[in-house]
């Protein structure tokens, strides 16, 4: 099942809050992005639903395998773009912006030349 751009955007958020350690709850997710609790609450109804998540009974947020392969995939996206439009000489943190917008719409084809040109 392919993913919304905000399903995506979630996907990558938990992914980058586990790398930083305890598995995360809703509302460190929602601080993270700046949601409010009902919108992270429907949001994770909807990955729980297709499989890319599981909640425990404390509230930690747990990828499953399809939504850990699918958040590396993202994650990988967004760390190439990002260090290609730092090589165009685009700040960091305007870089880290765009390449956030342009992961979720780039072709595969595309990233691979992108990554292959870096």
């Amino acid at each position: 099942m392919h993913l919304l751009e905000s399903g995506e955007m979630y996907i990558e958020t938990i992914y980058v809050l586990t790398k930083k350690g305890a598995p995360p709850r809703a509302i460190d997710v929602g601080e993270y992005m700046g949601f409010s609790k009902p919108s992270v609450s429907r949001a994770l109804g909807i990955l729980k639903k297709n499989g890319y998540v599981t909640v425990g009974e404390d509230g930690a947020i747990t990828l499953t395998e399809a939504g850990f392969s699918l958040a590396e995939k993202i994650y990988e996206r967004h760390t190439i773009l990002t260090a290609f439009l730092e090589k165009l000489g685009v700040s960091t943190e305007v870089a880290e912006s765009d390449a956030c917008k342009i992961e979720h719409h780039i072709s595969d084809d595309t990233l691979a030349a992108i990554k292959k040109w870096l």
